[in-house]
């Protein structure tokens, strides 16, 4: 049985509560439904009996524990929200067997076997071959729905999931939730806008400004609220305030309590959640993350545009660095020091020296430079719409179990692939081409890492923006002042470059990278057309790592925080 007692939600200073003072109870094997104008609190009221939402007071109760106390395990809860928690690049089978495992430990044939009988259960067999991305509405829903049975949860809440619908699929899924509530004495609530299939419902409850109206059997609506058909009830809704109708509901005895049908039905579904609690257990992290990783690269594959701009990207970008030394570093000459020169000959040559000495550094100092920046601008476009882009469903999947860390730790991995081949790729092609000397092992380690590091930092920036267009313009900021402040092309003042490069990450590659070429003239070169400071090899690789390390840190605790819409 649910119980609340008294919820109220007052949201910082407003002075309107979105919910005031609720009580009602709904038994086992029981489906309700929760009705009222546009904002008047029936979603908000379902997210805090999820617990997506935290009450500002008042008490829930579910099969006897204090849910303020003890959360609600998470495959006793089915929720389901009025976007769509599905993968639209995935098949119908893929999306319930991948979120399947996510939420439960069991071999692959087990999961296989439950998925199987949730599609037959929501008449889903002949479309699981079918890509949710081209399933119409009523289809989709359907499928949120089996999601949410892949576990048997005790407690089913369904957001608004037959609004927008025709009338043969929203009657569809009426009577597939009426169902779903008969079954193993599960509690089966719907926020709903329509009035039609009334008698199909054990329970209406009806809510007006954040305030409790009616809460009975749906026999006694328009008894209750005085109107010939159940339509009616909105507008009469309209003619008093939500505190006046609150005052008439709490002012009338309350209906019978439990009866023996309500008993049995709570005896089965306690007897049911205590044997789920002992058989249905969360996959471990590694699982977990082994599992959203190889979702991942599944739906990375099934995107043709996003693999041919990482493989553009990976391809044009050496390429246009190679533009500017396509037949290798230019030879650096020694000056003429033979005594029989004449005076004018000796300081033509030493000019000439001079300009082609600063045009080789300037040359390879801008190399190195135009190398970590490109790179930069891969590590951003790897993932600043990572978290952000499918943040609804990640909050939908946190809700049902899966573990901030596991959720990152794939994402990890992913990126890795992409992060690998990029850094190894540029260092490679641009090497051979340009001719660069140096150790090849000593030069890939700073790429590898500023392309890690921004690609981090931007992850973590996903997590913690509202939408794709923040995250997208914040990771563009990010790595837009990389260049200038990393002093490689105009040295910064002393105070400023001080305060700034510890976080400028293409400072400590472009510092490590040129002293991979420490034992050529082209350092030397470097070192004298250059005010700006370069960092040791060693120091570049520990902080670029500092900043890979900090970038994920920051990302873990950006998905970790609730950022429902």
């Amino acid at each position: 049985m649910l119980v609340l007692q008294s919820i109220a939600l007052q949201l910082g200073e407003a002075e309107t509560p979105l919910l005031s003072s609720l009580s009602a109870w709904y038994p086992a094997s029981h489906f309700g439904a929760i009705l009222g104008p546009s904002g008047c609190g029936k979603s908000t009221l379902l997210k805090v009996i999820a617990g997506i939402l935290p009450h500002t007071s008042g008490s829930i109760f579910w099969q006897g524990k204090d849910l303020e106390n003890e959360d609600l395990p998470a495959h006793q809860l089915g929720y389901v929200p009025q976007f769509s928690c599905t993968q639209p690049r995935l098949s119908v089978q893929e999306n319930l067997f991948y979120g399947a495992r996510l939420r439960q430990k069991g071999t692959r044939q087990e999961i296989e076997a439950r998925v199987e009988q949730v599609m037959e259960e929501t008449g889903l067999q002949d479309l699981q071959d079918r890509r949710a991305g081209v399933l119409s509405g009523g289809q989709l829903r359907r499928l949120s729905l089996a999601m949410e049975l892949t576990t048997r949860p005790s407690l089913l809440l369904a957001d608004e999931v037959t609004s927008g619908l025709d009338p043969k699929s929203e009657e569809e899924i009426t009577e597939l939730l009426s169902s779903l509530a008969r079954e193993q004495g599960r509690l089966v609530l719907l926020v709903t806008h329509s009035l039609r299939h009334m008698e199909i419902y054990d329970s209406i409850t009806v809510l007006t400004d954040g305030h409790l109206a009616f809460s009975a059997d749906p026999r006694d609506l328009t008894d209750y609220f005085r109107v010939k058909s159940p339509e009616l009830v909105f507008p009469t809704l309209a003619t008093q305030s939500g505190q006046e109708w609150a005052n008439r509901w709490n002012a009338l005895p309350k209906p019978e309590g439990l009866t023996s049908e309500n008993i049995l039905g709570e005896l089965e579904s306690i007897s049911i959640a205590e044997e789920k609690e002992n058989s249905l257990q969360l996959p471990s992290l590694l699982s977990q993350a082994t599992t959203w990783l190889s979702r991942r690269i599944k739906i990375f594959l099934r995107d043709p545009a996003q693999v041919f701009l990482q493989l553009s990207l990976l391809l044009v970008f050496p390429a246009v660095v190679t533009l500017f030394a396509y037949r290798g570093l230019p030879e650096v000459r020694n000056m003429a020091m033979s005594s029989d020169t004449g005076v004018v000959e000796q300081l033509r040559d030493s000019l000439s020296f001079t300009i082609q000495s600063s045009r080789v550094g300037t040359l390879v100092s801008g190399l190195a430079m135009f190398q970590v920046i490109l790179l930069a601008l891969m590590g951003s476009n790897n993932s600043a719409r990572e978290v952000v882009g499918d943040r609804a469903i990640l909050e939908k999947e946190k809700l049902a179990g899966l573990r901030p860390g596991a959720a990152l730790l794939g994402m990890g991995i992913f990126l890795s692939f992409l992060v690998l081949a990029q850094a190894g790729w540029m260092t490679l092609f641009v090497r051979a081409v340009c001719q660069f000397p140096g150790g090849l092992e000593a030069q890939f380690m700073p790429f590898l890492l500023v392309t890690g590091s921004i690609t981090a930092l931007c992850l973590a920036i996903s997590s913690w923006t509202s939408s794709s267009e923040q995250a997208s313009l914040g990771s563009l900021y990010l790595v837009g002042f990389q260049l200038p402040l990393s002093g490689a092309i105009l040295a910064l003042p002393d105070f400023l470059g001080v305060i700034t490069r510890p976080w400028i990450s293409a400072y400590w590659a472009w510092s490590g990278y040129l002293q991979t070429l420490k034992d050529t003239r082209f350092y030397d070169l470097v070192k004298s057309i250059t005010e700006t400071p370069l960092a040791s090899f060693g120091v570049s690789l520990w902080i670029l790592l500092i900043h890979l390390l900090l970038g994920l840190v920051l990302a873990y605790f950006g998905m970790r925080r609730s950022q429902w819409r």
